[in-house]
């Protein structure tokens, strides 16, 4: 989750500002990038437990042991809450999960590097306070009471608000982790055509990356529960933006749905004089702009409110000034490289994008909701027409595996990026998700214990 947006304080007074920031967003295709961003469970080693914001071995202390790599501290309230550097940041979801949001880069193989270096930072300030960390989709072993929660101010407000929009908000928030890439269009056409593509698509991902079978200690009867739990998260705010698809539909359409989903909060001067945030939620934007917001009487909001306000949809796809992937489970090292390759194969490369289009044009509005509803249990093996969606993640995964080709990203041995994308293609041939393959450890050598996953599949 985001934290406060770095937009200015510029007034909204026209509907028109709204648009502009989302066609702000085009750049000619030389200028695209790959922006990853990356969710991970930290435990103790001695006990597996969640680490606390406090104390010797809580997360503030990890924090402060990045900053010997050179990321710059960042604060609320006095609590170090976030890092810097660059244009990347290491930032904290609500139970202490670690996301690092990394710089824009140009190939997969930076991401790589980069994430390799993130997570060789992490394990040497982790080792020393005996720590670790897992990337799955959902929190294996610990209930949602056991969790911790994080001193941010929006966290505060949003755990108030979950529990009155859904029953599965909170799990969301303390027990979820994800992969998600960040990807560039060049004009509102591209913007559309690839916020098809990518939507239609989705499930794909959901299923090649479901990592999240259980709950509590037990199966969960599900392969990805994480993609689950946005069924029943807040419905104002999630699922598969079906009038996305409809004529017409760009960046005016995409502003209307914004305004019509409720408020959280506004991050502006409290009463100190320093910048908190403003309990807003369930609160309608719409009224906002006209001054009528009745916890800000008179008050207009600002770009800042604005870019705030779009981090606060949660759709299987969302728009900002770029278009974020949304719908994987997290994972190891080698399927954080996989997802941007994945996206960027399909949507990098315009003979892919076509036949990816190709792909997906002729999906039903209920096909595409039947696949979405049927992922979080069935993954691969979720029936679709004559077969399954494994036949359709082949095919996509070859558009990809061309794109990526055709990308012709060479590092410096030479080597192009289609490599990234092998992991998935092993999935898919195999049929077999990552979450069966622990499911198939829990009930075999794992003797019914979960335990031996932070052992086994930790950073």
């Amino acid at each position: 989750m985001s934290g406060p947006s770095n937009a200015s304080d510029t007034p909204i007074t026209d509907h028109r500002q709204l648009v502009e920031v989302l066609a702000s967003g085009e750049k000619p295709s030389a200028a695209w990038r790959i922006g990853t961003e990356h969710e991970k469970f930290g435990f103790r080693l001695d006990d597996l437990r969640p680490p606390t914001f406090e104390g010797e071995r809580g997360i503030e202390a990890l924090l402060k042991g990045l900053t010997r790599f050179g990321w710059a501290p960042y604060e609320e309230h006095g609590k170090l809450i976030a890092l810097t550097k660059g244009m990347a940041s290491v930032t904290l979801e609500p139970a202490g999960q670690l996301e690092l949001s990394g710089a824009p880069v140009e190939t997969i193989h930076d991401t790589c590097k980069e994430v390799g270096s993130h997570l060789r930072e992490v394990r040497a300030v982790a080792d020393e306070l005996q720590l670790g960390f897992l990337g799955m989709g959902f929190q294996p072993k610990w209930r949602r009471d056991q969790m911790p929660w994080m001193p941010k101010g929006r966290y505060k407000i949003m755990r108030e608000y979950m529990p009155k929009v859904g029953t599965l908000g909170l799990d969301m928030m303390t027990r979820t982790c994800t992969v998600q890439v960040n990807l560039d269009y060049a004009s509102e056409a591209d913007m559309a055509k690839k916020f098809r593509v990518s939507l239609a698509l989705q499930p794909i991902a959901t299923a090649l990356f479901a990592d999240s079978p259980f709950t509590d200690g037990k199966p969960n009867g599900y392969l990805s529960y994480r993609s689950h739990i946005w069924t029943d998260t807040d419905r104002d705010r999630t699922g598969m933006l079906d009038f996305v698809f409809e004529d017409g539909f760009g960046y005016e359409r995409y502003v209307d749905y914004l305004l019509d989903v409720p408020m959280y909060f506004s991050y502006r001067d409290g009463a100190d004089g320093k910048k908190d945030y403003i309990d807003a939620s369930g609160k309608s934007f719409r009224k906002f702009l006209k001054g009528e917001l009745d916890v800000l009487p008179g008050a207009l909001p600002t770009l800042r409110d604005w870019n705030d306000h779009m981090t606060t949809a949660f759709p299987e796809v969302r728009l900002k000034k770029f278009l974020e992937m949304r719908g994987a489970d997290g994972g190891p090292w080698n399927r954080l490289c996989a997802l941007p390759a994945f996206w960027v194969g399909l949507l990098y490369d315009d003979a892919a994008l076509d036949a990816a289009w190709d792909l997906v044009k002729d999906f039903s509005m209920a096909e595409r909701n039947a696949l979405r509803d049927g992922v979080p249990k069935h993954a691969l093996k979720t029936p679709f027409r004559d077969g399954t969606l494994r036949d359709i993640a082949v095919e996509a995964l070859k558009i990809a595996h061309a794109g990526l080709r055709r990308r012709a990203r060479a590092d410096a041995c030479g080597v192009d990026e289609s490599g990234f994308i092998e992991p998935l293609l092993e999935i898919a041939e195999a049929g077999e998700t990552p979450a069966e393959r622990k499911l198939a450890l829990f009930h075999g050598e794992w003797n019914g214990s979960v335990d031996p996953v932070f052992r086994e599949f930790a950073y």
